[in-house]
């Protein structure tokens, strides 16, 4: 016979083990309205013919970017419920980078609670990002930087050319206990992204973090562009039908610091034909293939031109995952085949050679010029020559 504290000890030991076997066959608790989502049709049948509106690729272009990400951004099932599948993580993503959605709708339309897609999309970017990283590089040699000044010369008539400067402020809620830090002279809170382009609306260099109060300069100051600490710049060479050398050099506008690498434009407005006329329109026509590209950025991703109401660190991560998926569907998928610019020379045997004048406006200088102001002073030079002038400058200038 047992005793009664042998008999008390067996009946909560039974008692136990028969709860533990319970809550093992129990299932995690999940709302109705987030059950639907096994029924949702939207990401897969609704929109079959309209995924370039809604996620801004097609079909084959999600299914060869989830190939990529698919092993970073996967989840494993628990004994309580299925992990969300990662073509709707990665679906999440792109439509809150396409349309700029709030977290709400979203939960609205992919059935998924705001908690998870909270912690969703700065997983998926993350992905992003080091997926695509070999979808944006400086050039390291000589012959990528050599590549990317013939595109400019060829397209834009603006040799020695490695790029286009700008910054974009991106606008967000004010972080706590923030106060001024991040307020702009536009009068709202941003970071900047600091980005350098190729000829064909490409990002070769992007730097985001800067808080909005700091100017393009300051912010530039701040990067690797300031030293041209960069591998494989080409070294100087004559400009055509020239005898200087004539450094390669980036090109921006009047925020930035002139350098011998980094050309703006004349302070100086300057009478028509002139030469600094000239010069301003040629170094402009060029330096909107990056104000092009912002343009097309914040087209093709909604998002930017909301304000994000996260902290700075996710803003820099949504942002930065954009840009790289710009250049991925810009190089390498049939969503933008269609979209692509094509250039052509509008040139003919017998269009006019508008001659400049003979007397040009010499650029008056106060004070001894600068090594930058010769180059950009050459530069000036070389756009009134034979060799340097287009036919239609004058008539612009």
């Amino acid at each position: 016979m047992y005793s009664e504290e042998d008999a008390l000890l067996l009946a909560s030991t039974v008692l136990l083990v028969l709860l533990l076997r319970r809550r093992k066959r129990r299932r995690f608790w999940m709302r109705p309205f987030f059950k639907a989502k096994d029924r949702l049709s939207y990401p897969n049948d609704i929109l079959n013919s309209g995924f370039l509106d809604a996620y801004r690729m097609s079909n084959s272009d999600i299914e060869k970017l989830l190939n990529m990400v698919a092993p970073t951004i996967a989840k494993m099932d628990t004994n309580y419920r299925q992990s969300i599948s990662p073509k709707s993580r990665l679906l999440i993503t792109l439509r809150f980078l396409a349309s700029g959605d709030s977290y709400q709708s979203l939960v609205l339309t992919f059935k998924v609670s705001q908690q998870s897609i909270s912690c969703i999309i700065p997983e998926v970017c993350s992905a992003l990002i080091s997926s695509l990283r070999d979808y944006i590089q400086v050039p390291s040699t000589e012959e990528g930087w050599l590549n990317i000044a013939k595109d400019f010369e060829l397209l834009w008539n603006f040799p020695h050319c490695l790029g286009a400067l700008d910054g974009k402020h991106i606008n967000m809620r004010a972080p706590n206990n923030s106060g001024s830090t991040y307020f702009n002279y536009k009068g709202v809170h941003s970071i900047v992204l600091m980005a350098v382009v190729d000829a064909n609306y490409n990002f070769i260099y992007c730097d985001i973090g800067c808080q909005g109060r700091i100017s393009d300069g300051g912010v530039f100051g701040n990067t690797i562009l300031n030293s041209m600490n960069l591998r494989g710049i080409p070294k100087e060479s004559a400009l055509p039908g020239r005898s200087c050398l004539t450094p390669y050099v980036f090109i921006a506008d009047n925020a930035f610091p002139i350098s011998e690498n980094l050309m703006k434009p004349f302070l100086e407005l300057g009478r028509k034909g002139s030469k600094v006329r000239i010069f301003n329109y040629r170094l402009s026509r060029a330096r909107r293939m990056v104000e092009s590209t912002f343009g097309i950025l914040s087209a093709v991703f909604r998002c930017l031109r909301r304000p994000f109401h996260l902290q700075p660190k996710n803003v820099e991560n949504i942002v930065l995952a954009t840009t790289y998926l710009h250049n991925y569907l810009r190089r390498n998928c049939e969503s933008y085949r269609s979209l692509q610019l094509r250039y052509s020379n509008i040139t003919s045997a017998d269009s006019e050679i508008i001659q400049p004048p003979e007397i040009q406006s010499p650029v008056q200088f106060y004070s001894l010029p600068t090594p930058a102001e010769l180059v950009r002073e050459e530069f000036a030079e070389y756009f009134c020559s034979k060799d340097g002038m287009v036919t239609w400058q004058y008539k612009y200038c």
